[in-house]
């Protein structure tokens, strides 16, 4: 497994090396590392959930590339070709763009979730681990600058009760109410479910901070 991990980040380390938005190759590492995690507990396919798991966000650089929404669907046709330089088997590959193809479903969307392999649900909880905390918080920031999202617009009521990838929120800090803060919640394995807690402790204690001293409390 090691091995294909280190092909695979030779292959597509040009790819991501201008990302600036949150998804960069530190993501894809920390997203493995949680995978990792996740599945010596809960079982599933290692080395599927390992490539899944390094290979999930090439649709954000088409996305970065064209200026448009792309979905982790649009972008399997790049990801089979980064594969078919692998010595995987063709099953292999195919679970491999399953698992990417479906990482970003959430139960708070309009369309729900509709996987339930454990491959899958591994690779969402990974991702779903790394939006959230200190980290996560960190991305969002780095997220909206990227993408000319004001931080804070507090004449906006948080009035999204289904999320979209493909729309934007009013300000980073709608961001957290429209999604960080449902992440906890959508987590498939037991093993996430534990680390999520802390995650998310720690972002209401920062928005509480936050809008503090907005107001001019503290």
């Amino acid at each position: 497994m090691e091995q294909i991990i280190k092909q695979l980040e030779d292959e597509i380390k040009t790819r991501f090396h201008k990302e600036s938005s949150g998804h960069d190759m530190y993501h894809l590492k920390r997203v493995l590392n949680n995978a990792m995690t996740i599945q010596e507990k809960e079982g599933g396919d290692r080395l599927i959930i390992a490539v899944s798991a390094f290979l999930h966000d090439i649709h954000r650089i088409i996305q970065q590339e064209t200026g448009k929404f792309c979905s982790p669907k649009d972008s399997l046709v790049q990801v089979k070709e980064i594969l078919d330089k692998t010595n995987l088997s063709e099953v292999q590959k195919t679970n491999v763009l399953h698992c990417i193809e479906f990482h970003e479903e959430y139960a708070f969307s309009d369309t729900g979730k509709t996987v339930n392999d454990i491959e899958t649900l591994v690779l969402q909880d990974a991702d779903n681990l790394d939006g959230i905390g200190a980290i996560g918080i960190g991305r969002t920031f780095t997220f909206g600058g990227a993408n000319k999202v004001v931080m804070w617009v507090p004449e906006q009521p948080f009035n999204r009760d289904t999320f979209d990838e493909s729309e934007k929120d009013h300000s980073t800090i709608h961001h957290f109410h429209s999604k960080l803060l449902k992440l906890k919640d959508n987590m498939n394995t037991e093993t996430a479910k534990k680390m999520a807690n802390d995650r998310h402790n720690f972002m209401e204690t920062f928005l509480q901070e936050f809008f503090d001293e907005w107001e001019g409390k503290k």
